[in-house]
């Protein structure tokens, strides 16, 4: 057991042999989604989450020991190691810890403390210091030397406080104290920036002149206030109480009340405001920074796993429109498995005649092309395009509006052009509004996840931590459902554990070669993939109608035999043991526990095969706006159905069908106190809401879900 496998044991609370377990299968190749579906015998059925703080714990670790090592190589380098110094290098467990230890030995530009030492005044530095004895004129009068640029006392005293302000600026346990200061007693106070005038803020109005403690002051407030200090909008300082500081830092390193302890009050004071403060408000900035990243990502992983795994509709024909006044509604017609069958824009709000055009061809395009369902895009002109559709009272065919955040951005993607290199970006803008009503999942994976729009301050984030994150919840929701491996686009394949862009590749051109596969063992022929790509594929990829019935369902390959001897036990085929629910009751799962599976993966195994390819998706319900269609239509105290379009940490945006979502503050979430929104709200989630104040001409809505 390594002591990093310890120390990730012991701050997530986890038991050090399953750490060990997952670490080893991470180093192995490994994915995230296989270790915890497939080797919960190892890691104590551990779930996603905590192999990936497992994962990204050892990560940090890797990264704080190669400093260390660093740090210990360049110390040796320039003869200055010592076994003290080695033993504090070793026992630092934070990167800022490790980078306090390392800093009075660290080569730096050149300082006036430096200049200082030069010029010889090192020694009365160190005299002043022990505050012993003082008598000042005879101290100083040895140093004074027109050679040495030290042409008076005040000369000799001031380089000779540089040099005591730097050595307390860099005393580790003063930092230590202080970093704690800054944390516990920091405040973020918030002004506008020199030269500009408060017109020229009016996005950051809230944050002038404002003051907040760091302790409490929330991720998304911080953002906004580094986002306003890096537009030159806002001047942000983060720093305790001045006095406070100064009076802590005195009490420690002034002794005597005689001469030379005012000249270390005094390099107490230019130790703090020039150097201790500036330092430790950088570190405490990134850390703020770091901190509310953490949460803004968080927000958006969460938001993104709600809409990857919306609802499908499923398998229907599906008529799709796009939306538009000028340039009118582009519509396509969609095959049950998301073929584009047919393209035409139509012009459904240019007047009565073009309006009753519009409403003949689109009854005679759902007769000819037997279409189950209407999908209406959201945009510009949706509701009057909605009303149209309703309007015909097409019989047996439902209508739905479709959040089209980012189709835009797909109808002009690579992923788009080789899709449909032969048509413009308004049908393919068309084709992934349809598309993503029958599968979410299936059409949101061709989407930066980022043009999604349900993130929160997304571009001010750490841009590799949050795309780090996202993948990790694209591929959780991928491989939680499942691919049909006979119809899945490459987009869709390359999420599935132990794939990426190149097998996925490999394998739509292995089915185009040879058609459909038979079998998962098939995937084995497709160039490149290997025994451990298998391994880690195959118990996420589905052949629906393959000979093998298990090759339809989430039992992974390696456990075939076990099934097979099952079935041979209860003297049944193996096709009877699929959809039956008492196969557990019938047979005692002990007798097939062995060295490769357990029971953990064996109630996985029981659970499967009663309900084989399950999708955890929710069931489709067809949801329907008020007759609202703009802002003016609202008043105070009207009571709307809607939909949860983004959660915040201050509340959540509803959609309510006027074209711009209202907030619900997270204080008029719930009839008690919330302290996170995501408690009581989800993306996709339908609510009621209460109208409580409309802003026309700032286009701000305010709701309520209390007493709705």
């Amino acid at each position: 057991m390594t002591n990093s496998q310890k120390i990730i044991a012991q701050e997530l609370g986890l038991n050090e042999k399953n750490v060990a377990s997952v670490l080893d299968l991470l180093a192995e190749g490994a994915t995230v989604p296989f270790i915890a579906r497939y080797r919960k015998e190892a890691t104590g059925s551990l779930d996603e989450v905590a192999i990936a703080d497992i994962r990204d714990k050892h990560e940090v670790l890797t990264a704080l020991n190669k400093r260390r090592d660093s740090i210990i190589a360049s110390l040796t380098e320039r003869d200055q190691l010592t076994d003290k110094l080695t033993t504090a290098l070793q026992q630092a467990t934070t990167l800022s810890q490790l980078e306090d230890i390392y800093l009075p030995y660290k080569p730096k530009r050149r300082t006036r403390a430096q200049t200082a030492r030069e010029k010889g005044l090192e020694p009365l530095a160190n005299l002043l210091f022990e505050q012993e004895n003082c008598k000042l004129s005879s101290l100083v009068a040895a140093y004074i030397s027109d050679e040495k640029d030290v042409p008076d006392a005040e000369a000799a005293l001031k380089g000779a406080r540089d040099i005591i302000a730097e050595r307390i600026s860099e005393d580790t346990p003063t930092r230590t104290v202080f970093r704690k200061i800054f944390t516990v007693k920091g405040i973020c106070t918030s002004k506008l920036a020199r030269g500009k005038k408060e017109e020229d803020a009016a996005t950051y109005k809230d944050y002038i002149n404002w003051e907040e403690a760091i302790s409490k002051a929330p991720g998304h407030r911080l953002l906004a206030m580094f986002r306003g200090e890096q537009e030159g909008l806002l001047s942000l300082s983060i720093r305790p109480e001045e006095g406070l500081a100064l009076n802590a830092l005195s009490q420690h390193f002034v002794t005597s009340g005689n001469e030379c302890g005012k000249q270390v009050r005094l390099a107490c004071e230019d130790a703090y405001k020039r150097l201790l403060a500036p330092s430790l408000e950088n570190d405490i900035r990134t850390e703020l920074k770091t901190r509310a990243d953490i949460e803004a990502i968080s927000v958006f992983a969460s938001n993104l796993r709600e809409l990857l795994l919306a609802a499908p509709l499923g398998q229907k024909r599906v008529l799709a429109l796009d939306p538009g006044f000028r340039t009118g509604a582009k519509l396509v017609c969609l095959s049950e498995h998301g073929d584009l069958l047919h393209n035409e824009t139509i012009f459904p709000t240019s007047g009565a005649a073009k309006e009753a055009q519009a409403g003949e061809r689109v009854k005679s395009l759902v007769a000819k092309y037997d279409i189950e369902t209407i999908a209406i895009g959201n945009g510009t002109a949706s509701r009057e395009t909605e009303s149209f559709v309703r309007a015909l009272n097409i019989p047996d065919v439902t209508i739905n509006m479709v959040n089209e955040s980012g189709a835009s951005v797909y109808s002009a993607s690579e992923v788009a052009r080789e899709e449909f290199p032969n048509e413009d970006i308004t049908v393919r803008g068309a084709v992934s509004i349809g598309r993503r009503l029958m599968d979410p999942l299936a059409e949101l994976v061709k989407i930066d996840p980022k043009s999604i729009g349900v993130g929160q301050y997304q571009h001010d984030v750490n841009q590799t931590e949050l795309k780090k994150s996202l993948d990790d919840v694209v591929a959780s929701c991928v491989n939680s459902v499942g691919v049909e491996l006979n119809t899945a686009s490459k987009e869709l394949l390359t999420h599935v554990s132990g794939l990426g862009p190149v097998l996925a590749q490999n394998i739509v051109g292995y089915r185009a070669e040879n058609g459909a596969f038979s079998s998962r063992k098939e995937l084995l022929k497709v160039a490149r993939l290997g025994p451990k790509a298998y391994q880690q594929c195959a118990g996420f990829l589905r052949i629906h109608n393959a000979k093998n019935p298990l090759d339809a369902s989430a039992v992974h390959p390696e456990s075939y035999k076990v099934v097979e001897q099952i079935a041979k036990d209860l003297a049944v085929k193996l096709p009877e043991l699929i959809g039956k629910e008492d196969i557990a009751s019938r047979i005692q799962l002990e007798k097939y526990v062995s060295d490769q599976i357990g029971l953990p993966t064996l109630n996985d195994i029981m659970k499967e095969l009663a309900r084989p390819g399950r999708d955890p998706r929710e069931q489709f319900t067809a949801f329907e706006f008020a007759d609202v269609h703009k802002i003016s239509d609202l008043y105070e105290g009207m009571t709307l159905p809607g939909i949860v379009t983004n959660v915040t940490k201050f509340g959540a945006f509803v959609d309510v069908g006027v074209h711009q979502d209202g907030l619900v503050h997270i204080s008029q979430l719930a009839d008690r106190f919330v302290s996170d929104p995501s408690e009581v709200v989800r993306v996709q989630q339908k609510v009621k809401v209460k109208v409580l104040e409309v802003d026309a001409a700032r286009k701000r809505i305010s709701l309520s879900m209390k007493n709705v």
